[in-house]
């Protein structure tokens, strides 16, 4: 199904996807057989995604990026045009306190995982076309601005989580354009003032900044997510509880299938099940990092640093948050955390990273 040069990166994320599927069956099946009557919802469903994000994946990994290219500007307009969607009530569904998805049946679709990697596109056509970025107004405009409207539209949601890996990974890419290091200087403090702002505007994101920096000031409300946590991987010590041993799961930690199924892994399979979690993410951003590399074209090396990117920094922040090194975001352990737009987007993002490498 998948070239020689990618098979070793298939067999790693299948093998993340496949714990995620075990792990969601052990966090979830409490929860599930409460709410749904079925121990099963939640797998069930999130085999079927992994099924279907397989079938992405094959075909992305065939698709020829070149030719994507030239569409890419349509693309970025759909997506767009999605975001705004969302936003209307009656066409976009809201779940805890967020309008972030379309419901096709009994299923969600979040338009935003969908924009993240057409942005990535657009953005690496527009710098591969670019010798050299010699001044922001001329040369990095256009991408800030497209980013900082997606981030807006983003954010009126609002899912400050996925607009922040998304405005991330596209400054990955531009620093790897050889920008200058002064703009980063610049938009870094723009961007540092901004997110005071906009923390110090929305009560519920200044609650989870104070509950951050102090989660036992409010242990019921606020502090709540993260003190459960924190209490599911002290615990697990070297070896972890064992298998399906976890307690938090008992209606401790809330969903413990989603952002937080990193705190039962660490209860239930310990030190060791933790790292060698973290082993198989760190095995494929040194692959993708090599693809990127090995990429005879710019574009095709800007994708891929894109990708990459974007992958890394949902995973550094969802660990981070888990063991209180970040605030609470509601980002996804990527491959592992139970969701259906998120783990086919990812899937499908990282075909087209075997793309790449096929291509080199």
């Amino acid at each position: 199904m998948f070239h020689r040069k990618t098979r070793l990166l298939a067999l790693e994320i299948f093998a993340l996807v496949l714990t995620g599927i075990i792990m969601i069956y052990s966090s979830s099946r409490i929860w599930a057989e409460f709410k749904y009557n079925d121990a099963m919802h939640y797998v069930s469903r999130q085999i079927l995604f992994a099924l279907i994000g397989t079938i992405a994946m094959a075909v992305t990994s065939r698709v020829n990026l070149q030719k994507l290219r030239g569409y890419q500007k349509q693309i970025l307009i759909l997506c767009y045009i999605s975001l705004v969607l969302v936003l209307i009530p009656g066409l976009g569904v809201q779940r805890n306190g967020s309008r972030s998805w379309f419901g096709v049946g009994s299923f969600l679709v979040q338009p935003s995982e969908f924009f993240k990697l057409a942005l990535i596109l657009s953005v690496s056509d527009y710098l591969s076309k670019k010798d050299r970025i010699k001044t922001f107004k001329k040369d990095l405009l256009i991408p800030a601005f497209w980013t900082l409207l997606g981030f807006g539209l983003i954010l009126l949601q609002p899912d400050f989580g996925s607009g922040l890996v998304m405005v991330c990974s596209i400054v990955v890419i531009i620093y790897a354009s050889a920008a200058p290091f002064r703009y980063f200087v610049i938009v870094g403090s723009c961007g540092v003032m901004g997110l005071v702002g906009l923390i110090l505007s929305a009560p519920y994101r200044l609650a989870r900044i104070l509950s951050f920096l102090d989660p036992w000031q409010d242990p019921l409300g606020s502090g709540f997510q993260i003190i459960q946590s924190l209490y599911a991987i002290a615990p697990g010590g070297i070896l972890g509880a064992g298998f399906d041993n976890s307690m938090q799961k008992y209606f401790y930690l809330p969903e413990p299938q989603t952002d937080f199924i990193f705190a039962i892994i660490a209860e239930e399979l310990g030190w060791i099940g933790c790292m060698l979690v973290i082993s198989i993410y760190v095995l494929i951003l040194l692959q993708g990092i090599k693809i990127a590399k090995e990429a005879k074209d710019p574009f095709l090396c800007y994708v891929a640093i894109g990708i990459i990117a974007l992958f890394a920094i949902q995973v550094l922040i969802n660990l981070g948050v888990v063991v209180g090194l970040f605030p609470v975001t509601g980002i996804t352990l990527p491959l592992i955390s139970y969701g259906g737009s998120s783990l086919i987007m990812i899937m499908a993002s990282l075909g087209l990273l075997m793309g790449i490498a096929k291509s080199s």
